[in-house]
């Protein structure tokens, strides 16, 4: 094999992750699916929405629906902190790009791990669902929990978000006083 071939090659068998903290667990996701970080912005709350969609912010002119990603893994909701932050992710469900806010307790760091790496998730004992996990990374002795993001929400979830889109979306387009 040449150098050139060797360099593809070694290229390909490399991704880079975000690694965030919630709870007292670290996760990870493909840094593919994440297109920000934002830091704490006020939460504008939507009725009648599951508890862990806790609201919606502006970004750029767009809103985006927030999910505490605590409560989604059945913790206690997310006490906010100077690290708190909202990583913002693409996910694609049933062939529908969606993008989210993802609440979480703080963001540390992007790795590199070599594809081979990545441990297959644990078969039991996890508290959390199985699906979620894609696998798992060793990490200066710790374990990182690989989520496979595209599985975290359900469709269900995303229609009850693109809901959320389109009354917010509604609501900044009728004019008050008038029926529609």
């Amino acid at each position: 094999m040449d150098e050139k071939t060797t360099t593809a090659k070694t290229m390909t068998d490399i991704d880079s992750y975000l690694v965030f903290q919630i709870g007292n667990e670290l996760f990870s996701t493909n840094v593919g699916k994440v297109l920000g970080i934002q830091e704490m912005v006020k939460i504008t709350k939507v009725p009648k929405t599951p508890d862990y969609i806790i609201g919606v912010i502006n970004l750029r002119g767009s809103v985006l629906p927030v999910i505490d990603t605590r409560i989604k893994f059945g913790m206690q909701a997310t006490e906010f902190t100077v690290n708190t932050c909202i990583i913002v992710i693409e996910t694609n469900i049933d062939n529908n790009t969606v993008q989210i806010g993802a609440l979480v307790d703080s963001v540390h760091s992007v790795i590199e791990v070599e594809k081979k790496d990545i441990l297959p998730p644990p078969g039991i004992g996890s508290k959390f669902q199985s699906e979620f996990i894609k696998g798992m990374i060793k990490n200066d002795e710790k374990f990182i929990i690989l989520l496979n993001i595209d599985k975290v929400f359900s469709t269900t979830e995303l229609i009850n978000i693109k809901d959320i889109m389109s009354k917010q979306k509604d609501n900044k387009v009728k004019k008050p006083g008038k029926k529609q």
